[in-house]
């Protein structure tokens, strides 16, 4: 039986016109992280299932992560995120390292879930960190690295916003309010996370269920029903938590006059599932109706590389990934149109005897770092223009004989102007296609 030409459930080809799209993010990734000074790094494909263990939420360890016992009788995952890498990496060299580490990295990454929109098993992603800032300073930069990244596409505030919360804020709601245990804790989150996916009176029974006193219920609604920044500091006030909360209340006041603030809005309902969030938390949220999704997240840790027996090293980042980012892009039409390849210049002859002319001129031009497709063989004249127009090209050279020696045409296919040329003005054809 023969193989099957499918890939394997939730994974991609990348044919050359998609190649084209997934350079073209990665590009700007890592531009935009490279002019905050960023610096690029990278990790193992595969890492020893411990390691995700230590950190990882228990839905990726015994739902989503790709593992097997090597030969060696070690077992080992396909990395499913690159944070437990990254925390690894960091913890081998900090103590030494000047402060704050800017770095990010695009991984590979594999996951087992069911392929849907927005979310296949195995894809790449934008990640960025940033670890030993001052207070609340790295949060900042990050926030403004975000924006940056997605301005830069020509996306606005009408497209998409950064909804943030304190995971300091939600601990003193369910600490010191609500006086919930561990186990209830963490019910309430799931309940937090749900809550604008249900009905309202699926969401008051959910409650209901985990907070029997009215009292807990009103305390926990007042907090669901925060809407903004000030309402926030409204319900801190009344409900004296205010020192427990205060970092967040200074980041607040650090953000609020940069020019990324019409992006940033309060959400309560942002709590982000992994464990080693300790501070702020957000997700950026499309808020096209057709894709009307989170499509990125991260926030703060302080105790990351305490896995390793390192001391604290306070941290944030985030992780946006190409699946999400192209549908964002797409959904809102910005992405420009690369269904063609961007190469400079075709060369066509119609006579073996210029053939090594124009392999000639090719070479010539290459050294130039132009992009140039010499077409191999001969070609009937009447043909060449719509050859070049169905690659894509704009300018086609045509080498042939002209007053008996060696010339070069180079037509320009959008206004249709041309011109010749001696095949060794090399700046001079350089100057007309540019």
């Amino acid at each position: 039986m023969a193989p099957s030409k499918k890939t394997y459930k939730g994974c991609r080809d990348f044919y050359p016109q998609d190649m084209r799209v997934r350079d073209f993010l990665f590009d700007r990734m890592r531009i935009i992280a490279e002019q905050f000074a960023y610096e690029a790094f990278d990790g193992p494909l595969l890492e020893e299932v411990a390691l995700y263990k230590a950190k990882s939420g228990e839905e990726l360890i015994n739902e989503q992560i790709y593992s097997f016992t090597d030969r060696g009788g070690r077992e080992v995952a396909i990395r499913p995120e690159m944070t437990p890498t990254l925390a690894r990496m960091v913890a081998n060299i900090h103590k030494q390292a000047a402060k704050p580490l800017r770095w990010y990295a695009i991984p590979n990454l594999m996951r087992y879930e069911k392929p849907q929109r927005g979310r296949v098993r195995e894809h790449w992603q934008f990640n960025v960190d940033i670890f030993g800032a001052p207070t609340n300073l790295g949060e900042v930069e990050i926030l403004e690295l975000i924006v940056s990244f997605l301005t830069s596409f020509g996306a606005t505030n009408e497209m998409f916003s950064i909804l943030l919360n304190d995971r300091r804020v939600v601990d003193s709601v369910f600490t010191t309010l609500l006086s919930l245990d561990e186990d209830s804790s963490y019910k309430l989150y799931k309940v937090i996370d749900k809550a604008k996916k249900v009905s309202l009176e699926k969401l008051d029974q959910m409650i209901n269920e985990i907070l029997v006193k009215s009292e807990q219920q009103q305390i926990f609604k007042d907090y669901l029903n925060i809407a903004n920044f000030e309402q926030l500091n409204s319900f801190l006030a009344k409900y004296k938590i205010e020192e427990n909360c205060q970092e967040f209340v200074n980041f607040v006041s650090l953000i609020k006059d940069q020019p990324y603030t019409p992006f940033i809005q309060y959400d309560p309902t942002i709590v982000r599932g992994l464990d080693y969030y300790t501070g702020v938390v957000f997700e950026i949220f499309d808020k096209h109706p057709d894709n009307n999704r989170a499509i990125a997240g991260g926030g703060a840790y302080a105790n990351l590389l305490q896995i390793f027996n390192e001391t604290p090293l306070a941290g944030i980042g985030f992780g946006l990934g190409d699946v999400t980012l192209r549908d964002f892009l797409e959904t809102h039409k910005l992405l420009p149109d690369l269904s063609k390849p961007e190469h400079d210049l075709i060369i066509y002859y119609t006579d073996d005897n210029n053939q090594n002319k124009s392999f000639e001129l090719a070479r010539k031009l290459r050294q130039e770092q132009l992009k140039i497709e010499c077409n191999l063989g001969t070609i009937k004249f009447n043909k060449i223009i719509k050859s070049a127009e169905n690659k894509g090209y704009t300018f086609v050279a045509i080498v042939e004989e002209r007053d008996g020696k060696a010339q070069v045409q180079i037509k320009n296919l959008k206004d249709r102007d041309n011109k010749f040329f001696n095949l060794n003005e090399t700046q001079e054809i350089i100057d007309f296609i540019k």
